[in-house]
């Protein structure tokens, strides 16, 4: 199916959206805040990562932005998670390039639907 790389600071979320995705077929890795994302994500090389904004040291919005800036990184899809539900702060995700924005809480098939469409879109056998 893929490689996700699953980014959140609080372990019960990221061991709930790593367990759906395993039991859907993805290869899952995870990262415990922005900063271990950013030192992990070209050995991990992730087709999709799932990406929390409120998080220590570096936070989603920062490193969604630093992944876009990055050409080694650029091409990865992003889905934001988090508990921000604002218009400005879905807005923002868009405009930093984010390609799905999930708030808290959620839905697990919503997640897992829009992780496998993000995945198929950069294959290159569609």
């Amino acid at each position: 199916m893929g490689r996700v790389l699953v980014v959140d600071d609080d372990e019960v979320i990221r061991q709930l959206i790593a367990v759906n995705l395993t039991l859907e077929g993805f290869e899952v890795e995870s990262a415990y805040d922005g900063q271990n994302c950013l030192d992990r994500v070209h050995d991990v090389n992730p087709d999709v990562i799932t990406l929390d904004v409120m998080m220590p040291r570096v936070d989603g919005w920062e490193t969604a932005t630093r992944l876009r800036a990055d050409p080694g990184t650029r091409h990865i899809k992003v889905v934001l998670i988090t508990a921000r539900a604002q218009e400005d702060d879905r807005r923002r995700g868009f405009e930093i390039g984010v390609d799905a924005y999930l708030t808290k809480p959620f839905d697990p098939a919503e997640l897992i639907q829009i992780v496998r469409d993000l995945a198929k879109s950069d294959d290159p056998r569609d």
